[in-house]
């Protein structure tokens, strides 16, 4: 089933996570989420179709090195990244950080604020991102689309990829692909009612 081209920008979900459902595991780790050159590739192209992204203090800080170090550059595939990473504005969710650095501002509204401006900027999706952020804004009803990279692994415990939640939310698979690594990507969206 080709996927499915939509009119309207939303706000996306998007993370690496264990079979058994966690994006790090119990101590915090997440080196089994490295992706293979032809997974890094397809991250790159998904990043670059972004309009923004919201972040939690935890994943501003794991991704600000694509920002700030040189050496990351050191390869086409890299510096591709880097590029399409330093370009996209930011918002960064931190109850203790007092600056950010590259293309990044910190909060200064709600989630819900945040994600609506980013979203009528530049009229493309917008990311969410740090599991603590994401959960708020799916129990708000913010996140129209999923997009899991399954990882072949299971790690036991840790840091889920989704919050519990109080009501059942269909979802429609839209597209699923199986890389070479054994990663199987998942993309999401919420089920339409039928009085849609």
């Amino acid at each position: 089933r080709p996927p499915v081209r939509r009119s309207e920008a939303m706000l996306i979900y998007a993370m690496s996570v264990s079979v058994d459902g966690f994006i790090a595991d119990r101590e915090g780790a997440f080196e089994w989420t490295a992706p293979s050159e032809e997974l890094f590739r397809f991250h790159t192209a998904l990043v670059s179709e972004l309009g923004g992204y919201l972040c939690g203090r935890r994943l501003y800080e794991t991704m600000l090195v694509w920002e700030t170090d040189p050496s990351l550059r050191d390869n086409e595939p890299r510096a591709a990244f880097a590029d399409v990473w330093c370009a996209i504005p930011k918002v960064v969710f931190s109850r203790t950080l007092d600056s950010v650095q590259g293309n990044a501002r910190l909060a200064e509204a709600s989630v819900a604020e945040e994600a609506a401006a980013a979203l009528d900027a530049p009229d493309k999706d917008v990311s969410i991102g740090g599991a603590g952020l994401a959960a708020a804004a799916i129990e708000l009803g913010l996140v129209g689309e999923l997009r899991v990279f399954r990882v072949p692994v299971v790690v036991g415990g840790g840091t889920p990829f989704l919050p519990p939640v109080t009501e059942v939310v269909p979802l429609d698979l839209i597209e699923t692909r199986t890389f070479g690594s054994r990663v199987i990507y998942e993309r999401y969206g919420r089920a339409r009612d039928e009085s849609d």
